[in-house]
């Protein structure tokens, strides 16, 4: 098992159980007791758990997503798909608002080399467009979450509420089609608001996973999107009822 899934069996398990032993994790991900307790440091690192002696308990709640360094290597294969199709959407000469998240950082590798305008909501994406010449870049202002780099608050919020973009790309923590598009964090759900607002087109990308899925804080209805990329794995009921609300789903 790679070393990233296993660090994402971990979390789940501790997480699902609130505590679990050296023991059974390394049972249940096939390894040895010292590779799991190497995995249990790295995960108190990032703040996902509490070590103590012969075990790990959760530090996320139920509600809670795992860390930005641990999604950015999940699923990156899908992830660079959905970015590309993504990308495609764009002409030369847009203006374009990025979210932050792991799926629209991808995006901001795709639109690398392309004559557009763009406004990355996260410092990740802002490093990864630094060295685009052909693009002009527009970095908000606001206040950096710890890990993500998303940048919220404010500053952020007034950034967008000054500019008039042709296209948001919002990336999903949660995507349903009655219960619209949601976030984690009550800060991310104001930033991703704000950016719909701002724009004429918006669309939403998301892995398969989080279609049906809906996280704490409500985004948008459906009804303000109007392009939905996901991969192949999004549930046909749900790609459906999009589709009949009006939105244009794509999957690769």
């Amino acid at each position: 098992m790679a070393g990233t899934d296993r660090l994402r069996q971990i979390t789940e398990a501790v997480q699902a159980a609130g505590s679990v032993g050296v023991a059974e994790l390394a049972e249940l991900t096939g390894t040895s007791e010292m590779t799991v307790r190497r995995d249990l440091e790295a995960l108190a690192a990032q703040g996902v758990l509490e070590r103590y002696r012969g075990g790990a308990r959760s530090l996320l709640l139920r509600g809670d997503e795992p860390p930005f360094s641990m999604r950015v290597h999940d699923g990156l294969e899908v992830k660079r798909r959905i970015a590309a199709e993504a990308a495609q959407l764009i002409t030369d000469g847009e203006s374009v608002v990025l979210d932050s998240g792991t799926t629209c950082l991808e995006v901001a590798r795709a639109l690398k080399g392309r004559r557009i305008t763009v406004m990355p909501l996260s410092l990740h994406a802002v490093n990864a467009l630094t060295d685009a010449p052909q693009l002009t870049l527009l970095v908000p202002g606001g206040l950096p979450r710890q890990g993500e780099l998303a940048l919220t608050g404010p500053l952020t919020e007034a950034s967008l509420a000054s500019l008039r973009f042709d296209t948001a790309l919002i990336g999903c923590c949660g995507l349903d089609a009655v219960n619209g598009l949601t976030a984690y964090d009550l800060d991310d759900a104001a930033v991703k608001r704000a950016a719909i607002a701002a724009s004429r087109r918006v669309i939403a990308v998301t892995e398969g996973a989080k279609v049906s899925r809906t996280a704490l804080a409500v985004v948008a209805p459906v009804s303000a999107l109007d392009v939905v990329v996901t991969d192949e794995h999004a549930p046909q009921e749900q790609t459906e009822a999009l589709a009949a609300a009006g939105v244009s789903v794509r999957q690769v």
